[in-house]
């Protein structure tokens, strides 16, 4: 079956240059793609250190399962507060920029702190490059008021057979100290979509699983608009007692870009989701001149700034400056025995709870080539008094003034 776009159908006529130089690179380029440098007009102003935001874009389906008593409806909430993750995740800056853009790769040590605050009360994020090599983002999630912690790392690996394929690796661990109950949220892998016209998009592959420490299992299979029939960003998902997949007691289908349906175990409608019609919780971070140097808005601000007037030039300068003062320090590092201190995070060679569940859902103890990374409390509280202790020194509070950021 043929189309009628042309390639770089999507790319403004004085960039159609580069954008075909783009393809042939990475069509012959072998290794992680993350290190290739893509055409400055798909270039994000953002860092990949603020995706972990996306989690909790909607802070009340996040604490909603806290408030639930029957473990089954449970899980379902978790199972619904996941799906309503997906378009912001995978599909928001697409809608903003047009398409997909390449995001900034962040250097290590790289901070984005920030807090929601609505009805669910006061959800805090803190995201922290825990890895350069590979690339390795964690990040916590938590509101106290309703003891919910979500946690977690992911970094990916692309790779290039026919289109640019990510596969994500990681896991999400979510919290209910009420029930004192766990679940593993394991990461789908994605490919991206219209390469070839300048207009990339997200579309998820395969399964992905949530499975919950009290004995059921969520399975998610996702699937695209193929050549002849199916829809954009779709999927089926089940959930079921853990072990037994054919007695399923909820099943949900649709878009996770769109709208989903929610039916019980008799095919009855219970509930329903619409995506784009669900109404996002705005992010408040400090303000840039707030912040630490680590943190990302304030790192990347010059390289940003340049991005957002079209000057790539000294974006591609102030990069640089970036780039070299973190070899530098991996210099000093070497040259000295030691190794970056990660103020939030701590690697763990193994963990009873994700052991546990992993057995539950029927896969091997996850020993990745990563490691394994944990939110670190003891180093979070000295991390938030040296922040007070800086904020009397500068003579202001120490959460300080709150910006929005729209996303």
């Amino acid at each position: 079956m043929s189309s009628t776009k042309e390639e770089g159908a999507a790319i403004a006529p004085q960039n159609k240059g580069s954008w075909s130089s783009f393809l042939k690179s990475i069509a012959s380029f072998s290794g992680d793609l993350s290190s290739l440098t893509a055409p400055p007009f798909i270039l994000s102003t953002t860092s990949l250190v603020e995706y972990s935001s996306y989690w909790a874009k909607h802070p009340s389906l996040l604490v909603a399962p806290a408030s639930e008593p029957d473990a089954g409806k449970r899980a379902l909430l978790v199972l619904k507060w996941f799906l309503s993750t997906l378009k912001p995740q995978y599909s928001s800056r697409s809608e903003k920029l047009g398409s997909e853009k390449k995001p900034l790769n962040p250097f290590l040590g790289e901070l984005f702190l920030g807090k929601w605050q609505d009805e669910a009360g006061i959800t805090e994020l803190v995201s922290e490059q825990v890895s350069h090599h590979p690339p390795i983002t964690a990040y916590s999630i938590t509101n106290a008021e309703h003891g919910v912690h979500l946690q977690g790392y992911n970094g990916q690996k692309a790779s290039f057979s026919r289109t640019i394929n990510v596969k994500q690796i990681g896991h999400a661990l979510l919290h209910l100290s009420r029930y004192d109950e766990d679940y593993l949220i394991t990461l789908p892998s994605l490919h991206i979509e219209g390469l070839i016209y300048g207009a990339p998009f997200v579309e998820l592959n395969k399964s992905t699983f949530i499975q919950s420490s009290s004995g059921y299992t969520a399975k998610i299979d996702y699937s695209g608009k193929g050549w002849l029939s199916g829809k954009k960003n779709s999927f089926t998902a089940t959930l079921y007692p853990t072990g037994k997949e054919k007695e399923i007691i909820y099943s949900i289908e649709g878009q996770w870009t769109d709208s989903f349906t929610i039916k019980d175990a008799k095919g009855k409608v219970i509930d329903t989701w619409d995506a784009k019609k669900a109404e996002t919780t705005p992010l408040f971070t400090a303000p840039v001149a707030d912040q630490d140097p680590l943190e990302s808005r304030r790192a990347w601000e010059k390289v940003a700034s340049a991005i957002i007037v079209g000057d790539m030039d000294a974006a591609g300068i102030e990069k640089s400056k970036i780039e070299n003062e973190q070899r530098e320090l991996r210099r000093l590092e070497k040259a000295e025995n030691r190794e970056w201190v990660r103020r939030y995070f701590t690697a763990a060679e193994e963990d009873a709870r994700l052991e546990k569940l992993s057995k539950m859902l029927g896969e091997r103890g996850e020993a990745e080539k990563c490691g394994i990374w944990r939110w670190d409390e003891a180093k979070a509280k000295v991390a938030l008094s040296v922040a007070e202790e800086k904020s009397k020194t500068e003579g202001r509070a120490a959460a300080g003034a709150q910006v929005p950021i729209i996303s």
